[in-house]
């Protein structure tokens, strides 16, 4: 559980999005990296806003069984992130979604599973991921749409296509 808890942190979550713009996957890799960073900022405002504790006992001990990064509970995270990036990937290639969304609710499930979180917390972090993810799809939607009717969907991010220079005669 504790390896599966560490894919949806900060690390392994900008990796799949710098991955899909290695890929040849540049829209997608970057609205996976605008879902995150959108979820993360509203997710570190909320954290410090809100300053749950984690959970703990009686006592007041803490019962994580995984270090903690802050110590703030709500929201979740984790829960944000792999929801974000999954829900990004899931909107655009939904073939993909019966691998990408269970796995991000394993990820999620796990937070509290380890005591690192209240059920509470991890619902927040998903529909702050998935908000971060249906902008992404929003974004990716106003960046590929015709300027005017008739005209064919523009190349998303024209910047970052491969350019084939012509061979010269």
């Amino acid at each position: 559980m504790r390896w599966l808890t560490h894919l949806g942190g900060a690390r392994v979550m900008i990796g799949v999005g710098l991955l899909l713009v290695a890929i040849g996957e540049q829209l997608l890799g970057l609205a996976t990296l605008f879902a995150l960073t959108t979820s993360h900022l509203a997710v570190q405002v909320l954290k410090r806003a809100v300053a749950r504790p984690r959970p703990c006992d009686a006592n007041g001990r803490l019962l994580a069984l995984v270090d903690l990064p802050d110590p703030y509970s709500f929201p979740s995270g984790h829960a944000a992130a792999a929801s974000a990036v999954g829900g990004t990937i899931a909107l655009a290639h939904p073939l993909l979604a019966p691998i990408v969304l269970p796995l991000a609710a394993l990820i999620a499930t796990s937070r509290v599973t380890l005591r690192v979180h209240h059920a509470s917390d991890v619902v927040a972090g998903v529909l702050l991921g998935l908000a971060g993810a249906a902008g992404a799809a929003l974004l990716i939607l106003l960046v590929t749409l015709p300027t005017q009717p008739g005209d064919a969907p523009r190349p998303p991010f024209p910047a970052l296509e491969m350019s084939n220079p012509s061979p010269k005669s």
